[in-house]
C-alpha cells in the first residue's frame, strides 16, 4: 500500500515552493440542471389579492429567489448515494391591469420543490473542533461527518409567464408550513387559501447547480501567498406561446456560478442540460 503524502519542501519545475496539508471540502460530485417549472401557484398578499379580485387581465414582471431549504439522505439501496431534497421560496412580482391601459404592481409568493440523487461517498468519523458557538458557553462542537454537506447555487430564475387559469397544478387547500423568514420577506400577509384568492399561475426558468461536499485533508503544492491583484469596483445597476419552448433557447449562465479570469463581455457560456450522466434523478 503506498504511503500518503506529508508536507514537506519542494524544489524544481513550475515554482512550486512547497507540498502543504491543508484541510477543506471536497466536491465528490454534482450536477447543473435547468428546470422549465411550469403553473406554479401564486399565493398574492391581501391588498394583491383585492387588486386581482377586480383586475381583467395580468402580465408578468419578475422573480427574486428568496431562499432554499435544502435537506440530505442517505439512499438505502445503493450506499454512498445521497437524496438531496431542495425547497424553493420565490418573490413574485406581476402587473395586473385594472383599467384599459392602467396597471398595478402586486407581489406573492410561489414555492417548488426538486430532488436529485448524487454520490457523496461514506464516512463514519465524528468530527469535534474547539471553535465556539455563538451565543453560548465556549463549549465543543459535535459535528457528525455521516452525512456529507449539500450545497445549491441558484440565481434568480425567470419569469417565462402569468395568468389567471383553471389548471394550474398545485396542491389544493392551504399552503402550510412557509418558515417565518419567508413570510417576513412581505411587507404584508399573505393569502394562503386558495380558496380566499382568484387563481393565478406563473413559469419559471431556473438555472442550478448541486453538489456533495465532505470535509478532507489534501495535500497541495504551494506556488505563492493568493494576494489580490485587482482594484475593487462598483458594480453599476412579452409573452409566448409555449413559455418553455422560449427558455429551452436560453443558454446556461455558467459564468454566473464560476468566477473567470478574461474581462467582462456580452454573452454567456453555453452549456447542456443535466442528463442521467450527472446525477439529475428526480
Amino acid at each position: 500500500m503506498a504511503e500518503k503524502g506529508t508536507a514537506a519542501a519542494l524544489s524544481g519545475a513550475n515554482s512550486v515552493r512547497e507540498a502543504v496539508c491543508i484541510h477543506t471540502k471536497k466536491i465528490f460530485s454534482s450536477c447543473r440542471d435547468k428546470d422549465c417549472i411550469e403553473d406554479l401557484r401564486f399565493y398574492p398578499t391581501q391588498s394583491a389579492q383585492a387588486v386581482l379580485a377586480a383586475a381583467q387581465g395580468i402580465r408578468g414582471g419578475s422573480a427574486e429567489l428568496l431562499y432554499t431549504f435544502v435537506d440530505v439522505e442517505p439512499v438505502n439501496f445503493n450506499r454512498g448515494y445521497y437524496t438531496v431534497d431542495m425547497r424553493f421560496y420565490y418573490k413574485i412580482t406581476l402587473q395586473a391591469f385594472t383599467g384599459s391601459t392602467r396597471c398595478t404592481e402586486i407581489t406573492g409568493l410561489a414555492t417548488f420543490g426538486k430532488r436529485v440523487i448524487l454520490c457523496g461517498g461514506e464516512s463514519g468519523a465524528k468530527i469535534f473542533s474547539s471553535e465556539p458557538v455563538a451565543d453560548e458557553l465556549d463549549v465543543q462542537l459535535d459535528l457528525t461527518a455521516d452525512l456529507p454537506t449539500a450545497v445549491v447555487e441558484v440565481i434568480d430564475p425567470l419569469l417565462l409567464s402569468a395568468g389567471f387559469a383553471e389548471n394550474c397544478h398545485y396542491v389544493p387547500g392551504v399552503l402550510t408550513g412557509v418558515p417565518e423568514g419567508i413570510l417576513a420577506a412581505f411587507d404584508e400577509p399573505l393569502v394562503l387559501d386558495e380558496s380566499q384568492s382568484r387563481r393565478v399561475c406563473v413559469s419559471l426558468g431556473q438555472f442550478s447547480i448541486v453538489r456533495l461536499e465532505r470535509d478532507t485533508q489534501l495535500l497541495i503544492p504551494v506556488y505563492d501567498y493568493c494576494i489580490p491583484t485587482e482594484e475593487c469596483t462598483v458594480a453599476g445597476i412579452g409573452s409566448a406561446e409555449d413559455p418553455c419552448a422560449v427558455f429551452a433557447d436560453v443558454e446556461f449562465p455558467m459564468d454566473s456560478f464560476f468566477p473567470t479570469d478574461a474581462p467582462c463581455e456580452n454573452g454567456s457560456v453555453g452549456g447542456t442540460n443535466c442528463g442521467c450522466g450527472c446525477g439529475c434523478n428526480r
